[in-house]
C-alpha cells in the first residue's frame, strides 16, 4: 500500500515560493524545494510530477491573494475601477517579482488569474468596448502591469541606468538627457499610474 500523503499543495507552493524569493527563479528545482520541506527529492515526486507543476502551484498561491471582486459602479468611472483592479494585481505580484515570468506560462491554468480577467472584462464591457476591443485591452493591461513591475525592480528610474543616461552628451542626446534628469524625481507609483492613465485614456477613445 502506498504511504498516505502528508503534505498539502499549499505547503508545496509555499516552500517553492520561499526558494524563489530567496534564490531567484533560477534557484527553483525539485531538490531545492525538497530541502526546504525537509524531505528527499524522490519523496517530493509523490506530490508533483515535475518543476512545471511546482511553478503552477506557486503562481496560484501568489495570485490567489489578489482581490478580483469587481469594483461597483459607485466606485467611479470605469477607468477608476480598472485602475483599482490593476493596482491589486500590481501590489500582490510586486511582492514576489521573481514569479513574474511564470505568470506568462501558467496564467491560463490559474483560477485566480481567470477571475481577475473576468472582472476586468466585465468593467470594460460596461464601458462600451466590444468583444475584440475588450480582449486587446485586457492583454494590453496585463502586458503593462507585468512590464512595469519588471522595470520597477530591474531598472528603476532611481537606478544607475537613469544616472548614466543623464550624463550622456546633451548635444547628441538632448531628449534622453532631459528626460533622465527629470525622471530621477519620479516615484515608482507616479511612474506606474502615469503610464496606466495614458493607456486607459487611449482605450477610452
Amino acid at each position: 500500500m502506498p504511504r498516505p500523503r502528508s503534505l498539502t499543495q499549499a505547503q508545496l507552493a509555499a516552500a517553492a515560493l520561499a526558494v524563489i524569493d530567496r534564490e531567484g527563479l533560477a534557484g527553483l528545482s525539485m531538490r531545492a524545494v525538497a530541502v526546504e520541506l525537509g524531505i528527499s527529492t524522490m519523496a517530493l515526486y509523490r506530490y508533483v510530477q515535475d518543476r512545471g507543476e511546482l511553478e503552477a502551484l506557486v503562481v496560484e498561491l501568489v495570485l490567489s491573494a489578489v482581490d478580483s471582486t469587481p469594483p461597483p459602479a459607485a466606485a467611479g468611472a470605469w477607468q477608476a475601477r480598472v485602475t483599482l483592479l490593476v493596482d491589486r494585481l500590481r501590489g500582490t505580484v510586486g511582492a514576489h517579482p521573481e514569479v513574474l515570468p511564470l505568470t506568462f506560462t501558467h496564467r491560463h491554468r490559474s483560477p485566480s488569474v481567470l477571475r481577475w480577467g473576468e472582472s476586468v472584462l466585465g468593467v470594460l464591457g460596461e464601458a462600451g468596448l466590444g468583444p475584440e476591443e475588450r480582449i486587446v485591452a485586457l492583454r494590453a493591461l496585463l502586458a503593462y502591469v507585468i512590464g512595469a513591475i519588471q522595470q520597477e525592480h530591474l531598472g528603476a528610474l532611481s537606478g544607475a541606468g537613469t544616472t548614466a543616461i543623464a550624463g550622456l552628451p546633451a548635444d547628441e542626446y538632448p531628449y534622453l538627457t532631459e528626460a533622465a534628469r527629470g525622471a530621477r524625481s519620479l516615484t515608482p507609483d507616479q511612474e506606474f499610474h502615469g503610464g496606466l492613465a495614458l493607456l486607459l485614456a487611449g482605450l477610452g477613445r
